[in-house]
């Protein structure tokens, strides 16, 4: 993705999911999957930057559900 604008490289970065435990990945990938096509159909500018960083908050959102669901 060399010829994405700076800031929709640094953003999609934050959906990379591997690193979590399995029942996070299942809640985080969806997420990701939805980021990249939108990455993928739409074009750099401040709507997308705004639109990934809106899924990004939703993302952490459910992830932390699921810790919490998992905790109780």
């Amino acid at each position: 993705m060399p010829d994405r604008h700076p800031a929709t490289k640094h953003l999609l970065r934050f959906f990379e999911h591997a690193h979590l435990p399995e029942h996070l990945q299942a809640v985080s990938q969806p997420c990701g999957d939805l980021a990249r096509q939108m990455a993928d159909e739409l074009p750099d500018g401040p709507e997308l930057s705004a639109g990934l960083r809106r899924l990004l908050e939703a993302k952490d959102c459910f992830v932390r559900a699921a810790v919490d669901a998992r905790e109780e």
